[in-house]
């Protein structure tokens, strides 16, 4: 009866103006286009509009202004083309502090722009525009990082420390929570479900932009996302959600342009809640540090991931898995096809379990992070900085990992430091600097038809440190090359040399003086 009801409503609201229960202008609701706060009006309009079942509060051409936002289940909020949404600058109008996930971590603080716990069918759509104005945000956490030595606490941060008594997070992580100032991700709903936004732009989001919590059946289609020259505003940020949907969207960031997240640490492995089920396409990505990003706060897990049809110019980086030792959960089961990236300033691919630099071995416990099952094809890069970099760790290797047809523009080639089961299937990369594939501390590898058009001479394509079990089969380098492969490391054993045709190379195999004389069989 309810969904007729709808249904009925929406109907009737296309054949009037609008005025009915089910949809409301926010003109007729108290709100205004002018530019003056109208939040109670907006918010009001939410309210009556929940109580009556639901429905969409319609904003026509022109600006309006408003603070933190509670969104309600079975809401739809409709910005029509030349209608521009802005929030308020005033920090006060967050206020009062909300329970909320920040990096990872649940705790109280800001509103989130547009919130919402335990609700379900919300709707954020049309062609408008939805204004952070996040410079205010950004601005004050520069002044509390930029401060040389101990300033007066704001009413904001004794708030913070009042309602976050006992709050638990690893030591490394002290300097960021000594600030006690942690912004609001412009759109931040916990456990919701039947999440759809559409069509609209974001611009200048105070922290993340998009970030669903513990949600399910989350559709992002053809939005925009513009912010420029700012910190850690992330574009896209599922976090422990699951059945995720992001498809045709246009996005410039001043972080990640699209992150999927799980949780940090002992608080995200407590809700042990994975983000899973999620595909990512036809998507372009712009200024950001990364195209796609997994990590580094995946202590939930991450599994069953596709990301195709998908263009990356001018990120840093553009396919980047990231984690530490002590985050816990495993990452598993990606696969990612059809990319093309260019102007890559860091590195087409990463793959790294030393996100914290400064840790040691440790054995292996439910704070050990996971990366298995990894797939990439079909992706070109032309202009990138390195063409990649799988970093794994003593106790818990990068685990089954392929890549297919890929062909790089380089300056650096391939790094492969402590991983297993890895596979270079039609790779090709074309480096400046050093060899196109730099292998140590692995094993089972097959390099099978990879190579380089334009070899350095004195430099190998292929360079192998202390790896056993490795095949190299079907290469024929079609232009003179000086050194194919070279082979060191007293750990270096089984290594097959086969079915290559090497008549344009001088030495098909370099032996340092390690290598033990049986390691290689040609």
């Amino acid at each position: 009866m309810k969904n007729i009801l709808f249904i009925l409503c929406f109907i009737t609201g296309l054949n009037t103006t609008f005025a009915n229960d089910c949809w409301l202008n926010i003109l007729n609701e108290g709100g205004n286009n002018k530019g003056i706060k109208c939040t109670e009006a907006i918010q009001n309009a939410i309210e009556k509009a929940a109580k009556n079942g639901g429905g969409t509060i319609f904003f026509p051409a022109g600006e309006y202004l408003t603070g933190s936002l509670k969104l309600k289940s079975n809401i739809t909020i409709h910005l029509d083309s030349g209608a521009l949404l802005k929030f308020s600058e005033n920090f006060d109008d967050y206020l009062p502090f909300v329970e909320m996930r920040y990096e990872g971590i649940m705790m109280k603080t800001f509103s989130p722009l547009f919130y919402a716990k335990d609700a379900e069918n919300i709707t954020i759509k049309g062609r408008g525009v939805i204004d952070g104005q996040g410079k205010a945000w950004w601005n004050e956490v520069y002044r509390i990082e930029s401060a040389k030595g101990p300033i007066p606490e704001t009413k904001y941060q004794k708030m913070w420390d009042e309602q976050n008594q006992g709050i638990a997070y690893e030591p490394y992580y002290k300097r960021t929570m000594d600030k006690k100032f942690f912004r609001p991700a412009f759109f931040q709903v916990l456990n919701c479900k039947n999440i759809l936004i559409e069509g609209v732009t974001f611009q200048n989001s105070p922290f993340w932009t998009i970030n669903p919590e513990f949600c399910d059946n989350v559709t992002i289609t053809g939005i925009s996302i513009f912010n420029p020259h700012s910190p850690n505003t992330d574009g896209i940020n599922p976090s422990s959600c699951k059945n995720v949907h992001i498809s045709n969207c246009h996005i410039s960031v001043g972080d990640d342009c699209i992150t999927i997240k799980s949780g940090r640490d002992a608080d995200g492995r407590k809700y042990g809640i994975a983000t899973e089920n999620v595909t990512i396409t036809n998507c372009t990505m712009l200024s950001g540090h990364g195209g796609v990003v997994i990590g580094s706060e995946m202590s939930g897990g991450i599994k069953k991931i596709t990301i195709s049809n998908c263009v990356f110019d001018g990120t840093d980086r553009g396919i980047r898995i990231k984690s530490a030792r002590g985050r816990g959960g495993v990452v598993e089961d990606i696969r990612i096809d059809n990319i093309v990236m260019k102007n890559i300033k860091e590195e087409a691919f990463v793959l790294s379990l030393f996100y914290d630099k400064d840790t040691k071995q440790e054995p292996v416990t439910e704070k050990t992070p996971i990366f298995r099952n990894i797939h990439m094809s079909n992706i070109t890069g032309t202009n990138v900085n390195k063409a990649g970099a799988i970093l794994g760790i003593a106790e818990m290797p990068v685990q089954n990992i392929s890549f297919s047809n890929i062909n790089i523009e380089g300056k650096e080639g391939f790094e492969v430091n402590t991983a297993t089961d890895v596979e270079f299937h039609d790779v090709k990369v074309n480096t400046s600097v050093g060899s196109s594939f730099k292998i140590s501390d692995s094993k089972n590898l097959i390099l099978d038809n990879v190579g380089s058009s334009t070899p350095i001479k004195g430099v190998p394509v292929i360079r192998l440190n202390n790896v056993s079990n490795t095949l190299i089969n079907n290469n024929f380098p079609f232009n003179a090359t000086d050194i194919f492969i070279e082979a060191d490391g007293k750990e270096t054993k089984n290594v097959f040399v086969k079915n290559n045709v090497f008549n344009n190379v001088t030495t098909a195999v370099k032996k340092g003086k390690d290598l033990d004389k049986k390691a290689i069989t040609e």
